[in-house]
């Protein structure tokens, strides 16, 4: 089996929702599980011990909620950045991802050429989208 990176995200208590966002953006599959899934927590308790999506387009990413009385580390430490030549695709995501956060650089041509955007999604996790190749 090839090894592969992949970017975890911890949430206090939302990671359910966050996820279920990330899927319809991106689509695919997503599973997850519950701490209490898993005989710890409450039963009942929906908090998200691990989650995991596969999306159509190939990215893979997983989640989880820190257990209760934790704290979840800051959003500041971690970024995703999306980036291809696929203008419409990733112009979409810029979009969808942008709904309910806080667009930070519009999407724009940059000094290096392509065009860039920053945003910080609903759920504070900051994303930089770069789509390589854009004229003006």
């Amino acid at each position: 089996m090839a090894t592969a990176l992949n970017p975890y995200l911890h949430f206090d208590g939302t990671a359910r929702e966050a996820m279920d966002f990330y899927q319809s953006v991106f689509g695919g599959q997503l599973d997850t599980s519950t701490y209490a899934d898993f005989g710890q927590g409450e039963a009942g308790n929906d908090r998200l011990i691990h989650s995991h999506l596969a999306t159509d387009g190939g990215f893979t990413f997983m989640a989880s909620d820190v257990p209760d009385g934790e704290t979840a580390p800051s959003g500041s430490q971690h970024s995703m950045s999306l980036s291809g030549d696929d203008d419409e695709a990733l112009r979409g995501y810029f979009e969808k991802l942008s709904d309910g956060g806080t667009v930070i650089e519009p999407l724009g041509q940059a000094p290096w050429g392509d065009w860039f955007g920053m945003l910080v999604d609903r759920f504070g996790v900051p994303w930089m989208v770069n789509i390589a190749g854009q004229a003006a």
